[in-house]
């Protein structure tokens, strides 16, 4: 069963092939058997998810069923999960329990999605890799030797291997494309406010976004559906109707217009990654689209802005975490000052403290005018040269990422490690949505292809990857770890 889409197994339930109990203790024993060596779950909740299981298919056995009722997920560990240890991968947070479900859990709770865990995650999401997890780095599927990529690496690595059909992510700057693309799956990234942030741990709360990660856009289709929506408890959320976002698929892409924006095909692009993706745009034109080259010419400014708006939020939204409410305290401490001081030295990792810093000076008086407002007015400028585009072509097309996946511990200088978000950053700073795809290998290693289109055009994205994937089979290569039967 672990080698079937999320679609698949749906079906699989609506037929009674098999129950969701079966099912779900099916997927249990392969992440008992198999994820101590990739370290893809920090929390496993066997009980909780084998009563939902029973729920679900008394719920059908009623015909009270849904799409998703029964079939199992996975939560990346930054959605508050009621009653269940919600880490952020961080050792700051490593003894909190959540009192409530994020907007996210609930909805797919309702819509009778089976949770098997929480999964590992660079801490705080602040990484490419997820080697910045309190719980270890999560190992590549394809390739233990590499990293899944970050942040939702764990979620990315569960899926590929086939310990879960579908987990669900969250994109700051590439988290949920970049991974997939290491871990040759499909990764969503919405439009900013599609899905609701409430219950979500905050990074960057102006673009931080939530998202599935499955084996194939149309199971993304189903999992979108059931997550997008308004929320009152959300300010950011978008006040706007979910349509039937697997309505669209199968419609023909004669006519699409695509764009190859030249700054993607630059230096620094790994020449088997640039040929995995022009013969992707070579199966579009096959199937009636027209390709032209477009250009966004403030691309290059997206690394800098990124980099001072991203850990400015995160400075501001981490001095919550304090030692005092809730969170990781320290033994002792002397007075007030030394509590927080050393909660917050002994909680947060490097790369945590590192970007609290870089945020806490681009804020401080003499500097706000000189980076934050000035990185702002250059996001307001790539947001434009991204409308500019939608003009003239109905969807964007290049790498997710400049590389395949890399080894584990290749990139020790941090901005190097920055450097591989190069082609996902600027459309969270722009807040459209972006899709990656499977499309090809460079070295054994997955390479992804990324799909960028208008706000609120989830629909057409789909549908464009959706036909990519009836017409080719790169979504269906398994790591030989995926082909291990029980």
């Amino acid at each position: 069963m672990h080698d079937k889409t999320l679609t698949e197994l749906a079906a699989g339930l609506a037929s009674g092939e098999f129950s969701s109990r079966e099912l779900t203790q099916a997927f249990l024993e392969r992440i008992d058997r198999l994820d101590g060596d990739l370290n893809s779950f920090i929390t496993v909740t066997a009980e909780q998810a084998l009563a939902a299981a029973d729920q679900a298919d008394t719920a059908r056995a009623a015909g009270n069923a849904g799409p998703l009722t029964g079939v199992p997920l996975a939560i990346k560990d930054l959605f508050c999960t009621a009653g269940v240890k919600t880490s952020a991968g961080s050792k700051m947070l490593d003894n909190f329990v959540a009192p409530y479900d994020a907007t996210v859990v609930d909805k797919l709770a309702a819509a009778g999605g089976v949770s098997l865990g929480k999964t590992n995650m660079d801490e705080f999401a602040m990484g490419s890799s997820n080697e910045n997890s309190f719980y270890g780095p999560v190992k590549n599927p394809w390739d233990p030797a590499a990293v899944p990529g970050g942040s939702s690496g764990g979620s990315a690595a569960a899926v590929a291997a086939g310990l879960v059909p579908a987990a669900m992510g969250t994109d700051t700057g590439g988290s949920i494309r970049q991974p997939a693309a290491f871990c040759g799956i499909t990764g969503l990234k919405p439009t900013y406010g599609r899905v609701s942030r409430y219950g979500i741990i905050a990074y960057a709360s102006s673009l931080d976004q939530a998202g599935p990660l499955a084996r194939t856009a149309e199971d993304c289709a189903h999992l979108l559906g059931a997550i997008a929506g308004h929320d009152l408890r959300d300010s950011t959320s978008v006040a706007r109707g979910v349509p039937d976002y697997t309505q669209e698929l199968d419609t023909p892409l004669a006519g699409l217009k695509i764009g190859l924006p030249r700054e993607y095909f630059g230096d620094g692009l790994d020449p088997a990654v640039e040929g995995a993706v022009r013969e992707a745009v070579k199966v579009y034109e096959s199937l009636g689209a027209t390709v032209r080259e477009i250009s966004l010419p403030h691309t290059h400014y997206a690394i800098p802005a990124y980099y001072v708006i991203a850990p400015a939020e995160a400075s501001s939204n981490l001095a919550r975490y304090d030692g005092v409410r809730f969170g990781h305290r320290c033994n002792a401490p002397e007075d007030l000052t030394d509590l927080y001081k050393r909660s917050r030295a002994e909680g947060f990792g490097e790369e945590v403290k590192r970007r609290i810093l870089m945020g806490t000076h681009t804020l401080s008086e003499g500097f706000f005018d000189a980076y934050y407002k000035k990185a702002q007015q250059v996001r307001r400028l790539i947001r434009q040269d991204f409308l500019d585009a939608f003009d003239e072509v109905d969807v964007l097309m290049g790498p997710a990422s400049p590389t395949p996946a890399f080894d584990l511990g290749a990139k020790k200088d941090p901005v190097s490690m920055y450097l591989q978000d190069i082609y996902t950053i600027a459309i969270n700073l722009a807040g459209i949505p972006g899709i990656s795809v499977p499309a090809g290998f460079s070295g054994g290693r997955p390479v992804g292809l990324q799909i960028l289109g208008t706000h609120f055009a989830e629909a057409r994205l789909l549908n464009v990857a959706h036909q990519f994937q009836q017409a080719t089979d790169w979504h269906q290569r398994r790591p030989a770890l995926a082909e291990e039967t029980l």
